[in-house]
């Protein structure tokens, strides 16, 4: 979104002098003192009043400068064309600012209200990200009109060989959000969205074609209701059920073929919802940041405590190598491991066990070493980066290297 200066008068008639260009006007400087009357524009040659528009083109000039320089700027053309030249640079000089605001200042904001007058109900620590993130993609959405709701989108993942894509609209990706998050809802008491759509596999991709095919039109706009109204009520629910006392997120959630507790599975719909929502405001064309460095780290976390059982899942889907598995590590000792360190928001350090995933990570049998930038990490866990173009630094085994890089895009589904 840009803004747009008022255009000044028209100035000139016939058998005067070649009319002035139309430039937007700069902010006249201000003085500290209060309210007083405007000063009559200063009387100055054209040579001098030349020489200050630099200064007009930076509002830098005192208010009767201003003043001046704006008459001169409707008789002069050759100064007007001048003082276009000098605003466009000033312009290319400014850096550009986001009209959105910092993911991270909605959590600081919470945080200092909370600190003043706690809920009677608080919401779980986990359960934070998902809040955060539903809110900023809402946000996003309340301003699109039918053009952006209907605007193609293409949904990647990378499914092991290499990236697969499903096209669709951003009213349809908001029913896929919908439909997913219902895998969480549902176990809670909440009503499943599917309604009485019957979906072939409990798994994302099954309910959300199934959705997609039992719609008699596209998805529009109406979806965004229920799927805020669901997101909601997931909050409101486990702030009641999920926190303190109430198992603390323990409770099983399916997608399928693989079973999340709780707490994860609300952190996987965070991730997924600014994944989606990155998708959505490149559909418009609109810059979106990722989220708060604390959440951001959350993410990360869930996504490494992951990787071992990945690791584990597509080494049993290749042939063994000649003379049986080596490598093998019982439960709970420490074995050959990755160290995954990750740059910059929400950063930090993961020991990745590479032969079970049951066995624990160890500096002492530490066999590779991978740099990742946090942003970097999460959009290759969501099928955006190729595993094979992630730019990480990398040292020791190459193949245990290949393997983590490959395990982790492989994190990513529909």
């Amino acid at each position: 979104m840009s803004g747009a200066y008022d255009e000044h008068g028209e100035h000139g008639g016939a058998g005067g002098p070649e009319p002035a260009p139309r430039i937007p006007m700069p902010r006249a400087s201000v003085e500290d003192s209060g309210l007083a009357l405007p000063a009559a524009p200063l009387v100055l040659e054209h040579q001098v009043l030349a020489s200050l528009l630099g200064a007009w083109a930076l509002a830098a000039c005192s208010p009767q400068e201003a003043a001046a320089v704006d008459a001169h700027l409707g008789e002069c053309g050759t100064c007007a064309e001048e003082a276009l030249r000098l605003r466009d640079a000033v312009e290319l000089l400014q850096r550009p600012e986001s009209l959105d605001l910092d993911p991270a200042l909605r959590t600081r904001v919470l945080d200092g209200c909370l600190e003043r007058r706690p809920p009677r109900i608080p919401v779980p620590e986990w359960a934070a990200p998902y809040d955060a993130e539903t809110a900023r993609l809402d946000a996003l959405l309340q301003d699109f009109g039918d053009a952006e709701w209907h605007a193609p989108v293409r949904l990647r993942w990378f499914d092991g060989d290499g990236t697969a894509s499903r096209r669709t609209t951003v009213a349809g990706v908001i029913a896929h959000l919908l439909t997913v998050d219902g895998l969480v809802g549902v176990p809670l008491g909440l009503p499943d969205p599917l309604g009485e759509i019957t979906a072939p596999a409990p798994a994302p991709a099954s309910r959300t074609e199934a959705y997609w095919r039992a719609s008699h039109f596209p998805p529009t706009r109406a979806v965004r209701a229920p799927w805020r109204e669901q997101s909601h009520a997931l909050v409101r629910t486990v702030a009641f059920t999920g926190g303190p006392g109430g198992g603390e997120g323990r409770m099983p959630v399916s997608y399928g073929d693989f079973e999340l507790p709780l707490r994860d599975a609300m952190l996987d719909r965070a991730f997924e919802c600014w994944v989606h929502a990155e998708d959505i405001a490149e559909a418009v064309d609109y810059p979106y940041e990722p989220p708060s460095p604390r959440h951001l780290n959350r993410m990360i976390d869930l996504a490494a405590r992951m990787l071992p059982g990945v690791l584990a899942e597509r080494r049993r889907a290749r042939p063994a190598p000649p003379g049986g598995r080596r490598h093998l590590v019982a439960a709970g000792e420490p074995g050959r491991s990755l160290r995954l360190e990750i740059e910059g928001s929400g950063g930090g350090e993961w020991l990745i066990p590479l032969d079970s995933p049951a066995a624990v990570g160890s500096a002492e049998r530490e066999v590779a070493h991978v740099a990742l930038d946090g942003v970097e990490f999460c959009r290759l866990a969501a099928g955006r980066v190729p595993p094979a173009e992630a730019v990480a630094g990398q040292v020791g085994d190459r193949e245990a290297i290949r393997d983590v890089l490959f395990a982790a895009a492989s994190l990513s589904r529909m």
